[in-house]
């Protein structure tokens, strides 16, 4: 398993959702340096951790497990909800009706 992917997607998301590895570390009841040694891809988390830190982030876990998962219904879903959380409302009312219009044509 690539612990550093793994790792570097965790501290990615628990940045955008605006907690600290103190923040984090206080939800999951562990120490700040072993969240650090799982973002850093040193050890990878036991699997309730990682469960918890999946919940806690509200990130689904084929995101961060998408290098190491040969099939995955998730993956580009939680890319495309990546790409929306960057975008205005106005934006994002613009892109599901270019969504629609893709999803209409395809299907005839």
């Amino acid at each position: 398993m690539d612990n550093k992917q793994i790792g570097r997607r965790i501290k990615e998301i628990r940045e955008s959702r605006g907690y600290t590895q103190e923040q984090l570390a206080e939800k999951l009841n562990l120490s700040v340096q072993h969240v650090s040694v799982i973002e850093r891809g040193v050890k990878s988390p036991r699997l309730d951790t990682f469960v918890r830190i999946a919940n806690i982030l509200e990130i689904n876990a084929d995101y961060l497990l998408r290098d190491v998962l040969r099939v995955s219904s998730q993956l580009t879903s939680n890319e495309l909800y990546k790409m929306l959380g960057q975008v205005s409302e106005k934006e994002k009312r613009r892109i599901l009706e270019v969504v629609r219009v893709l999803i209409e044509t395809s299907e005839k």
